[in-house]
């Protein structure tokens, strides 16, 4: 995706003052770490209704959105709120981040309000959520990865992805966003949870590869990025997600999402030069330091596949195909796009330079949906170990069997063909499902995007919590892994 959605945050609806308090706090036990906290006050009370208070710290990874959940014991009714978009369902209370205090850091607090009816009694609430985590509980002490997990090492042989017995191997899995804009704005590495449970949970799906996005300035650490956020801190984050997805048998596809270079030409994402959105192509100022730094990382996991760039759309920028395949291929001075560009060869230059063997995936044209010429243009690879990458969404140009037959089967019979994101915005699964149909049919690899909890309708969101909860559209995918991998 372009865009990878922030949470959904909503307005406010305005605050009133009441005078007096009885606050009564609930907090965890002495010396425990939870997840997070939560201090509930009435802080006034008449007749027939009463004025709350909540006081959120989240003590976990950093949150772009918060949602807190409660249940009224008492029959109570919030009529308004402040500070959060309040609602109720039955005894179910949510409060919601605003837009303007959507993002909560780690060690991060929010305090909110509200009014609200009771009669007979007004008990506190007994259990908090925040964005499904239980609050105010010691957190589950912290255990190292398993080490059953075997992924396999890969190499290309012919049209195929293959283990080291020359077994044909898929990769069926999902998305993992967070990694390319958490950071570059500043509220984290990841968006929700990535220890083991929230990667187990993905496993448990019956998936066998994660792609992970990532951003340029991140990785290398530039000084636009909070040092605690990027370079060394972002690398052993990365490492250390790659090695949790390893650990549960699941492939890591580790994905340059977002780069540097400044372009306001037609479909721009942003007129930001820094990595702050998808950019028609990447940067030869820092993308070939960024794969070289990766692949050293990374040469002697031979498990881990290299996809190059996320979504390359030269073709918006140039007036001609020749062109924009040109430029795809070869980089340096393409039309319409104002910096140096890194080609896809420059890329497998880098890659390759460092020793490095691990299987290559390139995305094509039109945001790695137009396969059109990619065997014309497709770059030189020593190694032999180079796969093309396609994207497509119920949206696209190319989303039909008949384009899919035309234009990918023959990319499919020459080299190995991973559909590194599929999806659609309907919070359905309908299209999806004629996707990976099609796919199967052909004995080819497809990821979901995205494993992450966003509103399906801001972008595909596999799933609602981070357990593993699919949305409509994610049990889509959910049952058709476990379909194939019963």
């Amino acid at each position: 995706m372009r865009h990878p959605p922030r949470s959904v945050l909503l307005a406010a609806t305005g605050a009133v003052a009441l005078v007096g308090s009885a606050v009564v706090p609930v907090s965890a036990a002495q010396g425990a770490t939870p997840a997070c906290t939560v201090e509930y006050g009435v802080t006034g009370q008449w007749d027939s209704g009463f004025q709350g208070s909540v006081k959120v710290t989240n003590n976990q990874a950093a949150l772009s959105g918060w949602k807190l959940t409660f249940d009224f014991a008492g029959g109570q009714k919030v009529s308004q709120g402040w500070n959060a978009k309040w609602s109720q369902s039955g005894a179910t209370v949510t409060a919601a981040g605003e837009d303007w205090n959507g993002a909560l850091g780690t060690g991060a607090s929010v305090s909110a309000g509200f009014l609200a009816s009771w009669s007979g009694s007004n008990p506190a609430p007994a259990v908090f959520k925040l964005n499904g985590t239980t609050c105010n509980v010691d957190s589950e002490p912290t255990t190292p990865p398993p080490s059953g997990g075997t992924p396999p090492a890969l190499r290309v042989l012919g049209n195929k992805l293959v283990d080291a017995d020359g077994t044909t191997r898929r990769l069926l899995g999902v998305n993992r966003s967070g990694g390319e804009f958490m950071c570059v704005q500043g509220y984290g590495i990841w968006d929700g949870p990535v220890d083991d449970a929230a990667v187990k949970a993905i496993a448990d799906w019956k998936a066998n590869a994660v792609r992970i996005p990532l951003n340029e300035e991140c990785w290398l650490g530039l000084s636009n990025v909070k040092p605690e956020y990027g370079g060394a801190n972002y690398i052993a984050a990365v490492k250390e997600l790659a090695a949790r997805v390893e650990a549960h048998g699941m492939t890591p596809i580790l994905e340059l999402h977002w780069s540097y270079g400044q372009y306001t030409g037609n479909s721009a994402g942003c007129s930001d030069v820094h990595a702050t959105c998808q950019k028609p192509m990447p940067d030869m100022r820092y993308a070939p330091s960024f794969w070289s730094s990766v692949a050293s990382t990374f040469k002697d996991d031979k498990a881990a596949v290299f996809d190059l760039f996320n979504e390359p759309y030269p073709d918006r920028a140039a007036s001609s195909a020749t062109d924009a395949w040109t430029c795809w291929r070869d980089g340096g001075t393409c039309p319409g796009i104002p910096y140096e560009v890194a080609g896809m060869q420059d890329l497998v230059d880098s890659v390759r330079a460092t020793g490095a063997k691990n299987v290559i995936v390139a995305g094509g044209l039109a945001y790695s949906n137009d396969l059109g010429q990619w065997t014309a243009y497709q770059p030189t690879d020593p190694a032999g170990n180079l796969a093309a990458a396609y994207h497509v969404y119920n949206f696209n140009s190319c989303a039909s069997e008949s384009c899919w037959n035309s234009t990918l089967a023959p990319v499919a019979a020459h080299v190995p063909l991973v559909a590194g994101e599929i999806g659609e915005n309907t919070c359905s699964h309908g299209f999806t499902d004629r996707v990976m149909k099609w796919f199967d049919d052909h004995d080819l690899s497809y990821l979901g995007w995205t494993w992450n909890t966003w509103d399906c309708s801001s972008g595909p969101s596999l799933i609602s919590a981070y357990d593993g909860t699919p949305t409509a559209y994610g049990a889509g995918l959910r049952d058709h892994l476990r379909a194939l991998n019963p």
